[in-house]
């Protein structure tokens, strides 16, 4: 009986795991950078569908960022990957990362 409930926890465990990598990758937007507004703490991306955001079409938008450190990393012209969250009436970018 131990053993079973053993191998019933880790089979959940596994599940869990494979659940978690699935969505942080389906968390990542790929992306290009438009402009960035120091000042208002924005960034206007060009990018490819977001699933992560209910977004099935590319398109070019402005999103606020949570960090504005985030904008001294990047520049306009920059391919980049990004994860985004909706809330407070907008979207907002929580990390970005260049590309190659």
């Amino acid at each position: 009986m131990n053993r079973m409930i053993r191998i019933a926890g880790a089979t959940t465990l596994a599940l869990t795991l494979a659940w978690s990598a699935t969505f942080a990758q389906g968390a990542d937007i790929n992306g290009e950078i438009k402009k960035i507004d120091e000042g208002a703490g924005k960034i206007t991306l060009k990018h490819g569908p977001a699933k992560s955001l209910g977004m099935d079409e590319p398109m070019t938008m402005v999103y606020r960022v949570k960090d504005p450190a985030l904008l001294k990393q990047v520049k306009v012209g920059d391919k980049v990957k990004f994860e985004a969250q909706e809330g407070g009436g907008g979207y907002t970018v929580t990390a970005i990362q260049k590309t190659k």
